[in-house]
């Protein structure tokens, strides 16, 4: 199916609390203008030189969401237009991106990444280091701490997946003042927003198996 049939069959399926992010990583621009031209406005890429060069090939309105591993000295290349960073996992990263955004006179918005899955490979802070940062809001004035995202494990498991998803939605649900909990990409999102999840990131599902790259 075209990602314009892909797009409209997910927004009509999705529940209207759940935002979709179009996972755009190895994909051309070309395709990120078809799902535009479908009505989809919110786009994640992983890599900061595949979301620098595209930035500008894309409308202004385009809501850019940074879903990647970031590094502290790569900040600076997406400070200026950036609206979301969904990954920031350490409190030297949060302090970055305060200083970024205060060069560039923004606030930017981000979501604590926690570690759910059993893989130790994939990055995230643990359920007391996200408190830790949450009740330090007032430190970061140039920072918007919007949601929490986390990435459930590999596994075709479904109880191995709702007891992470379980506890991550447990543990949200005790900051109400947070608008997001991101979790959720084309394998698992439908068990995910049973979970509470109000995003979901989908790439597969909208433009096909991704390119390695």
């Amino acid at each position: 199916m075209s990602v314009t049939t892909q797009i409209t069959q997910l927004k009509t399926n999705l529940p209207p609390q759940v935002t979709l992010v179009a996972v755009s990583k190895t994909k051309p621009v070309e395709l990120l203008q078809e799902a535009y031209n479908a009505g989809q406005r919110v786009f994640g890429e992983n890599y900061i030189q595949e979301i620098v060069a595209k930035q500008p090939l894309m409308p202004n309105d385009v809501v850019w969401h940074f879903i990647g591993h970031l590094q502290t000295n790569k900040v600076k290349y997406i400070a200026p237009f950036i609206h979301t960073i969904q990954s920031v996992d350490s409190e030297k990263l949060l302090t970055e991106i305060n200083k970024q955004a205060q060069k560039y006179k923004r606030v930017i918005t981000v979501f604590l990444q926690l570690h759910i899955a059993q893989e130790e490979t994939k990055f995230g802070l643990s359920y007391a280091e996200t408190a830790i940062l949450l009740a330090k809001l007032n430190e970061y004035p140039h920072v918007h701490i919007a949601g929490l995202m986390a990435m459930g494990s590999n596994t075709d498991n479904q109880t191995q997946l709702r007891n992470e998803f379980a506890e991550l939605h447990t543990f949200y649900k005790q900051y109400p003042n947070l608008p997001h909990l991101c979790v959720g990409m084309s394998a698992d999102y439908e068990l995910a927003i049973e979970y509470g999840s109000t995003m979901v990131r989908l790439g597969s599902s909208i433009f096909g198996s991704r390119q390695i790259i």
